[in-house]
């Protein structure tokens, strides 16, 4: 099978490093609007199965010719890119996942379902760690109980070493962690899809063997799950875990307008605060050290007519052998799964749809421990 990876920046190197040491894969497109990222990345993770080329992903007509030739293909530009992509793929006969990230665009794909079904391909938005991952997950756990009441998902990317005094690390676009920390956040409450504000309700919570964190309400975590599950679980939310004392330091900056996309005049120059502030954190907040990731998702719910608690946990750290990051691995991983799950003939949907609706978990989980990403399940 053909399987392409849109973006050559961290996430989809990752994407490419997967794809091309899945056995079945024959070939793997890499391409990125700049043409020589794009070969020097198919060079250092292509596996000798790449095909590198330019192409801008605004270029909806250039995309689908693109497309055309492959099976399925990943996602891995900026969010604001998905759903031309996804009109492109439609257009080719090809399958897409994509990263997300931000409620209204995925709910712009959904839109296309119709769409996507007359052309006979699946079009699977949100598909990273979370929104992604978890999502898979939240099926999963579900489909042990009876009735489930409650649902916590809490996940976070974090350096294994925190610096003062924001105890964190740049793992993934700066663009993608102001709009979480800055949009709605959609959850459930009595069955009901609620917004909240994100960075409050801030609690605290501890790993074994790795100590005490925050964790709070971000935008994007839950995707399309208040939608599958309204009516059906009572609570569900998310939260992003961090370190302690860094929402209470980060959150002012936003407060004060450095999220703004709207000019201010600086020596006679007009610029957008959110730009100088991704700047700024990239630049400042860029250590390279080492990373992990933290997964922990609590169901509460009846089975057999008793009460239930099941909890699902992942630690994952960086894997120095091959150099990606545990962010890297998470978030780009099961975006490379599903769409080799949808190349494969493993996921029959058709149209565009959650993950957590057309995808086996089972099936799933054993992909995520192959790779040495371990889930473990507590009652």
């Amino acid at each position: 099978m053909r399987i392409a990876v849109i973006g050559a920046g961290l996430m989809g190197r990752a994407a490419i490093f997967d794809l091309a040491r899945i056995d079945d894969v024959e070939k793997v497109g890499i391409y990125d609007i700049d043409t020589e990222l794009a070969a020097q990345i198919g060079a250092t993770y292509g596996n000798g199965r790449e095909v590198c080329g330019g192409l801008d992903a605004g270029d909806e007509d250039a995309v689908a010719a693109i497309l055309a030739d492959y099976d399925a293909a990943v996602s891995c530009v900026t969010y604001k890119f998905n759903p031309g992509l996804t009109r492109a793929a439609i257009k080719a006969k090809c399958h897409l996942v994509d990263l997300g990230g931000n409620n209204d665009t995925v709910l712009s794909q959904l839109e296309m379902n119709d769409e996507a079904e007359k052309a006979g391909v699946i079009i699977v938005p949100d598909c990273g760690l979370a929104p992604g991952m978890v999502a898979v997950l939240v099926a999963d756990g579900v489909a042990r109980f009876d009735k489930v009441s409650s649902v916590n998902i809490r996940v976070g990317g974090l350096p294994q070493s925190p610096r003062p005094p924001l105890n964190y690390q740049m793992l993934f676009s700066a663009e993608g962690l102001i709009n979480e920390y800055w949009e709605p956040c959609v959850i459930l409450e009595g069955g009901i899809k609620k917004t909240v504000n994100p960075m409050t309700a801030v609690e605290l919570l501890e790993f074994d063997g790795l100590g005490k964190f925050e964790a709070f309400y971000t935008s994007g975590g839950t995707s399309t799950l208040p939608d599958t599950y309204k009516d059906q679980i009572d609570f569900l939310d998310y939260k992003t875990i961090r370190y302690p004392g860094h929402c209470a330091l980060f959150k002012p900056m936003l407060e004060i307008g450095m999220a703004s996309r709207k000019k201010v005049r600086v020596n006679s120059v007009e610029v957008e605060p959110r730009s100088v502030f991704k700047e700024v954190l990239n630049r400042n907040l860029s250590f390279g050290e080492p990373d992990m990731s933290l997964v922990r998702l609590i169901f509460e719910g009846e089975k057999d007519g008793t009460n239930r608690t099941i909890v699902y946990e992942i630690v994952d750290r960086q894997d120095n052998k091959t150099g990606l990051t545990s962010m890297m691995r998470m978030t780009a991983f099961p975006a490379a799964i599903i769409a080799w799950m949808a190349a494969d003939g493993q996921i029959t949907a058709r149209g565009c749809k959650p993950q957590e609706v057309i995808v086996n978990p089972a099936a799933f989980i054993q992909q995520l421990k192959k790779r040495q990403i371990n889930l473990t399940i507590k009652e």
